[in-house]
């Protein structure tokens, strides 16, 4: 039901994505908190570098086709939109320094965020700074707990891909379960969740639950003590990097069930960590992906085109963070934080490639958009 709804929306979609005008030229400019005057800045942080870096150009690519295409039918409250990008290297420290550096450069809203252990830390700056925060990527529940006003999820939330998991699991006939995150926000937070609503379902039972520290080589003692649970089904819910090799090592020690991850590792450089052999028919939870949307084909063009290279994960919810924002600061006719978040409560029905926006009193997308994509050959598809 998740993945056809899903299906379905991004059909009709994404045949009007190019043209759903989001200009404001003809409006007058508001008394923006910029103070109305040159490119309106929109600022990324995203992972340039770092175990993540190799999703931090497919963010900064869509957010820039947006911009461009964007700019191009006249800005917004007649002026351009200018991308600021910054690393966080999906380390907090490095996030927070990001983020500040965004403040003194002026950013109008933040379009960023991948990692949610790093994107946490950037929220009160941001916030007091008066920086609307549209976030395209992480998705941990905490960074909504507390529910500060500028905070946006414009990805599902952990909630919604662990309910997705678990739907998929419970109508697999699975019936052991072995959950392993890497005890970051956002792994940790899908692998409880998702524990937590298995515990519920009387067929199916949680043997193992491991927690590995991120960025080591080594994983075979979380390998032996999946294995000695005796599990037919391995979730992964953290990164690509440490996806690929638990991956490999599990299948090295004889393990032959299935396997899911988590959106963090649907890369194709979880593929050829884990080895071609060893990832095939590997399942993840998912939003969108370029190359799964329906109709998508001239988008992936337009990106092509533009960038001499094939999209990848997040750019199409990065490309529409920055839709969305100029689709705000247009409908608000200011560029002041605090209009632009008011602006954003009242979307309802703007389109954008999960759906219809319209988001919830916490700030989470109305519907999580996760389908069930597979491995096959290398790289990821629908799971039909």
């Amino acid at each position: 039901m998740i993945r056809k709804a899903w299906i379905g929306a991004t059909a009709a979609v994404a045949l009007t994505l190019t043209l759903s005008a989001c200009g404001g030229g003809g409006l007058a400019a508001g008394g923006g908190g910029d103070g109305g005057k040159g490119d309106i800045r929109l600022g990324m942080a995203a992972p340039l570098s770092g175990s993540s870096a190799a999703i931090g150009p497919y963010m900064k690519n869509g957010a820039q086709l947006a911009i461009d295409e964007i700019n191009a039918s006249g800005g917004v409250l007649g002026r351009k939109l200018e991308l600021v990008p910054e690393d966080d290297a999906c380390d907090p420290r490095t996030a927070a320094s990001a983020a500040a550096k965004l403040v003194t450069e002026g950013v109008t809203v933040s379009v960023g965020g991948y990692c949610s252990s790093a994107t946490l830390p950037t929220l009160s700056i941001f916030n007091k700074a008066d920086v609307p925060m549209i976030i395209p990527a992480a998705n941990s529940n905490d960074l909504v707990k507390s529910k500060l006003p500028n905070v946006f999820l414009l990805n599902g939330t952990g909630a919604q891909q662990a309910q997705a998991a678990v739907d998929f699991i419970k109508s697999s006939g699975v019936k052991a379960v072995a959950l392993a995150d890497d005890n970051t926000s956002y792994s940790k937070d899908i692998s409880t969740r998702t524990g937590d609503k298995l515990g519920a379902v009387g067929s199916v039972k949680v043997v193992d639950h491991e927690s590995v520290t991120a960025g080591e080589s080594d994983y075979s003692a979380a390998v032996t003590s999946i294995l000695n649970s005796k599990p037919d089904f391995v979730y992964w819910t953290g990164y690509y990097q440490e996806g690929g090799l638990l991956i490999k090592q599990l299948r090295a020690a004889g393990y032959t069930g299935k396997i899911m991850v988590a959106d963090g590792s649907v890369d194709e450089q979880m593929i050829s960590i884990a080895g071609a052999a060893n990832a095939q028919g590997v399942l993840a939870t998912m939003t969108q992906t370029p190359q799964t949307i329906a109709g998508g084909e001239k988008w992936i063009a337009d990106y092509k085109a533009a960038f001499k290279a094939d999209p990848g994960p997040y750019s199409t919810q990065s490309y529409d963070a920055v839709r969305v924002a100029a689709e705000a600061i247009k409908k608000a006719n200011s560029t002041k934080g605090s209009d632009i978040v008011a602006a954003l409560e009242k979307i309802d029905g703007f389109p954008i490639f999960s759906g219809k926006l319209k988001f919830t009193p916490e700030h989470t997308l109305s519907e999580g958009g996760f389908g069930i994509l597979v491995v096959q050959g290398n790289t990821f598809v629908l799971n039909k």
